[in-house]
């Protein structure tokens, strides 16, 4: 057992790469997952020796791709999947997302709006800090106000921003009315944000020594290299199985595998289709696919020509095949997209007709258009798997239909921000997060990272009536309306969703398979256990 002390570098070499969240985006740069995942040759459940039954003791070592010195357990400024797994094994939030992306209840027991959806009255659990006091609605409105400081810069203040903190209020010791700046009917989805985590008031030293109310208690932090954390007795979830839980910095996808087949680790995150094609079904390791997870898709700026003709971005929705991207860009490990985000999630519009290759209709739609012998730019980058492999792929099937695709391939230290408002096509990829999240961040005039340039006061229009709407089966339609909409007509050429992958050791039980990254058991080290 190596010390948390033990430098690291020797073991897991290299590497600048980061796994970034979706939410901050998509800009930032990760993928969009999803609910129907399963295990690959065989569920981490069930893979190994023993006979299934939880058993505790002993220390997991997950390995995660990391952001070197700078790292902090600070859990408001998480950004990358190690500060989100770390943040989530030392704090809890009110609510988090389930398999689905809908809200589901955590230190928050219940919810409850008044009849206009502008004040919300949320009910606290019995639920202690790691220094035994216990968890008030004086610690949530201190740990949004923090969040919401406009002096700082913490992952959910946007997500907050629908939040009146100053008129919010704690109406007894565990529960805290909000007070809303207008109708708000996914409010829980605000409680689940990415990055609203539940601190104690007043400061603390984070990078010293944290206190949460989560699974696991602090024991010890070395920026870019190592985090140890220990089994929390009297969670109010239940105790861990483990004794411990050491979290890695492992960069390189290389290092993260390698480490996993020498026995270094125990849990290795985000590895790629090739490699858990070279293992799967070996023996050695178990690999669990996350299925339906990362929105693979192009985007089209529908501001600026060519796509600021609808003609022409239903031309390139017709121009794609599917199967072909996912079978040579993902190894075929993933699903056909159909154009929206979040498939499988609450909300998702999985009526519409399944859309295919049709290249006479396509050819039809750029004459009518005046866009015969077009010649575009398809911005693209090794920033994200199979991005330049489906750049290449998606440039022979445009060629059948008469168009022309120039690859522009970016920097992977910038792509995130050069495409989101330069060029005019480019690849692109999103994270977990709810329909309604996903319309808000991206598709609104006012949306700050609005890649597709997607600016229409009707369609902001439909979304407020969304949210205005009480009834879900009601509000249900709103959402399918707007979706039916981009379908038709919006800058997201979704061609498919990926496998997120990863990597465990035979001996590991009790890892999700229907867990996206950025949901509740995603990450979640409090029900693993060693067999």
């Amino acid at each position: 057992m190596n010390s948390p002390q033990t430098p690291l570098d020797f073991r897991f070499p290299g590497l600048r790469r980061r796994g970034f969240l979706a939410g901050a985006g998509a800009m930032a740069g990760l993928g969009a997952l999803t609910v129907t995942g399963c295990a690959g040759s065989g569920s981490a459940d069930t893979a190994g020796e023993g006979d299934g039954k939880p058993r505790r003791g002993g220390r997991l070592r997950a390995a995660f791709a990391g952001g070197g010195a700078s790292e902090t357990l600070d859990p408001h400024l998480a950004n990358l999947f190690a500060d989100v797994a770390r943040a989530k094994a030392l704090f809890d939030k009110l609510a988090d997302y389930g398999a689905d992306l809908s809200a589901r209840p955590r230190l928050a027991s219940a919810w409850e709006p008044n009849a206009g959806l502008d004040r919300w009255k949320v009910t606290l659990r019995e639920a202690a800090f790691h220094d035994g006091r216990p968890v008030t609605a004086e610690d949530v409105l201190y740990s949004y106000r923090r969040i919401a400081d406009p002096g700082e810069a913490f992952r959910a203040k946007a997500s907050l921003e629908p939040i009146d903190l100053a008129a919010s209020r704690a109406l007894d010791p565990r529960t805290v009315e909000f007070v809303l700046k207008r109708p708000t009917a996914e409010f829980p989805n605000v409680l689940a944000a990415f990055g609203a985590y539940i601190v104690p008031r007043g400061g603390q030293d984070f990078d010293g020594r944290p206190v949460g109310s989560g699974p696991f208690r602090f024991v010890s932090f070395a920026p870019g290299r190592s985090a140890v954390l220990r089994r929390n007795e009297d969670y109010w979830d239940g105790a861990p199985y483990l004794d411990e839980v050491e979290f890695v910095v492992a960069n390189e996808e290389s290092a993260r595998i390698n480490a996993l087949l020498g026995g270094q680790v125990e849990y290795a995150h985000e590895l790629n289709p090739a490699t858990a094609r070279a293992h799967e079904g070996k023996g050695h390791i178990e690999i669990v696919r996350l299925r339906n997870s990362v929105m693979q898709s192009f985007a089209m700026k529908t501001d600026r020509p060519p796509f600021d003709d609808k003609r022409v971005r239903e031309a390139f929705f017709l121009i794609a095949d599917r199967e072909e991207l996912v079978d040579g860009a993902l190894s075929g490990t993933g699903e056909i997209g159909n154009d929206l985000f979040g498939k499988g999630y609450e909300y998702y519009a999985a009526s519409l007709p399944q859309r295919a290759q049709d290249l006479g209709r396509a050819k039809a739609l750029l004459r009518q258009a005046g866009a015969e012998g077009l010649k575009v730019t398809l911005d693209t980058s090794p920033v994200a798997a199979g991005f330049t492999e489906a750049a290449a792929i998606f440039r022979d099937q445009a060629a059948k239909a008469g168009v022309t695709v120039e690859i522009r391939t970016g920097s992977k230290d910038s792509y995130w921000k050069d495409i989101l408002d330069s060029g005019t096509l480019c690849s692109y990829r999103s994270g977990a997060m709810p329909i309604e999240a996903h319309i808000s961040q991206r598709l609104l005039t006012g949306s700050t990272t609005n890649a597709t340039k997607w600016h229409h006061k009707d369609f902001d229009a439909l979304y407020q009536q969304a949210q205005s709407t009480k009834d879900k089966k009601e509000r249900a339609a709103v959402y399918e309306r707007m979706q039916r909409r981009l379908y038709a007509e919006g800058g997201f050429l979704v061609w498919g969703f990926a496998d997120w992958i990863i990597g465990t050791a035979r001996t590991v039980r009790g890892v999700a398979a229907g867990a996206p990254a950025n949901s509740l058991d995603w990450a979640r080290f409090d029900k693993v256990w060693l067999a």
